[in-house]
């Protein structure tokens, strides 16, 4: 299976429990759809169906990760 690069997966990661954090205190709309938008986007970046997985999924890839993993791609491209 291919995985999006560390760079990228760390960024939808760090998007992710920011938008948690937001939503906590927040809970908009407009949080809300963000956060379904890189819920859904992590999910397909590794491969995953929920966002729980997704999250322990990346989390294991990022442990495992070289500088060396090759180019970066957008996280539009995923």
């Amino acid at each position: 299976m291919l995985m999006v690069h560390p760079a990228v997966l760390t960024d939808l990661v760090a998007q992710y429990e920011a938008l948690r954090a937001l939503e906590a205190s927040a809970g908009d709309l407009e949080t809300q759809q963000r956060l379904d938008d890189v819920s859904y986007t992590l999910c397909v970046a590794t491969g995953t169906r929920d966002v729980d997985t997704a999250l322990s999924t990346a989390r294991h890839h990022l442990r495992g990760a070289r500088a060396s993993d090759g180019p970066v791609l957008t996280a539009n491209a995923v």
